[in-house]
């Protein structure tokens, strides 16, 4: 299923990239690939990852799925003909921090 990245989770990749790149040698380029491994997962099996808590009242369940690697879970809605991804979040950060700001695609 084609899977499109929301504006909000496109900066977020972007900017934990950069992050990870100072952090060491190729870090960076090592999280983008995982990213994408995990979204490439995501396009295959979308109903194989459970909601995310404190979603279920949504009127589009949110879905997680974790990063290999890197404290980051991927926030992401199915739709009939495709799925968005919301965030591309820290795991630390306070919950659902990405969803007050996000102009949901699909919505």
């Amino acid at each position: 299923m084609r899977v499109e990245l929301h504006p909000e989770a496109r900066a977020e990749l972007r900017s934990a990239a950069l992050w990870y790149e100072v952090q060491g040698p190729d870090l960076g380029e090592r999280f983008v690939e995982r990213v994408n491994t995990a979204i490439a997962r995501i396009g295959e099996y979308p109903n194989a990852y459970p909601i995310w808590p404190g979603t279920r009242r949504s009127q589009i369940p949110i879905h997680k799925a974790g990063v290999e690697g890197f404290p980051y879970l991927i926030a992401f809605e199915a739709h009939m003909n495709r799925l968005v991804v919301l965030a591309i979040a820290h795991a630390k950060r306070r919950p659902l921090y990405w969803l007050a700001g996000a102009s949901r695609l699909g919505a």
